[in-house]
């Protein structure tokens, strides 16, 4: 579905990306992990057309998505960032009707398709009961929630998460992975949490020193020698009791 040839990306004489490649498959949860600094934004603001690789090609369905017009794009991929800059303070319900400008042609009117999809989208991010605050005094995790209620509107097939946990509590960080995980789509987010890169993802991609370190399905990934060349960390793998699924714990050298 999703192809990365070659990408590199450098500014000025400092190499942030070095010849990635790799394929993202239609329907799977891909995880990009690594330390600070490894490039994981970089890739995925490349892979949404944000950042213009120096060399290289993404494509989707083998096309080059340079070609793709600025809405058609918008209809294949939504994004939900680190940051959430509004510059304008619109409502919580206005702000997520924004996720269905890729499909109105000039001077078109919201019509009742568009408000049925942004109030399921407010319903599945848990804001629905939040659609007439201004946006500007939601706390940081609700402004998180806001955004993925947005681009959730937005129908796009694949879903680009940047530190999608960022700002939420535990609570809150679990319901989010578990709405995106049982969405029909293909999914693409760099993580910094690893015990939930364990239990969401279908494969991670390892970045490490601008470059791919690995890639394969969590528990092909997650091992104590990849997490102590990667991370510089002492870790133990064991499995979850609750999911069965893998369960990293860490501990430093003293």
């Amino acid at each position: 579905m999703l192809q990365v040839k070659d990408i590199s990306f450098s500014i000025m004489d400092k190499q942030i990306l070095q010849n990635l490649t790799f394929s993202i498959d239609q329907g799977k949860f891909v995880g990009i992990i690594g330390p600070n600094g490894s490039g994981k934004s970089t890739m995925l603001k490349i892979i949404y057309r944000h950042l213009k690789q120096t060399s290289g090609v993404v494509t989707l369905y083998e096309k080059d998505i340079v070609y793709f017009a600025q809405k058609k794009l918008a209809q294949e991929i939504s994004v939900v960032s680190q940051d959430t800059p509004v510059l304008f303070d619109f409502t919580v319900k206005d702000l997520v009707m924004m996720g269905r400008t890729p499909y109105k042609k000039w001077l078109d009117n919201d019509n009742h398709e568009d408000f049925a999809i942004v109030e399921e989208s407010m319903r599945l991010a848990n804001v629905l009961h939040l659609e007439n605050r201004s946006f500007g005094q939601l706390s940081g995790g609700e402004k998180k929630r806001v955004m993925l209620a947005r681009a959730l509107a937005q129908q796009a097939k694949i879903l680009v998460l940047d530190e999608p946990t960022n700002h939420l509590d535990i609570e809150h960080q679990y319901q989010l992975m578990d709405l995106v995980k049982d969405l029909p789509i293909t999914i693409v987010a760099a993580l910094h949490d690893l015990n939930l890169a364990a239990a969401y993802c279908d494969e991670l991609l390892v970045m490490k020193d601008a470059a791919l370190y690995m890639k394969g399905t969590p528990e092909q990934v997650l091992t104590e020698e990849t997490l102590k060349q990667v991370f510089h960390m002492q870790a133990g793998v064991t499995k979850n009791p609750f999911t069965k699924k893998l369960h990293l714990f860490f501990y430093t050298r003293s």
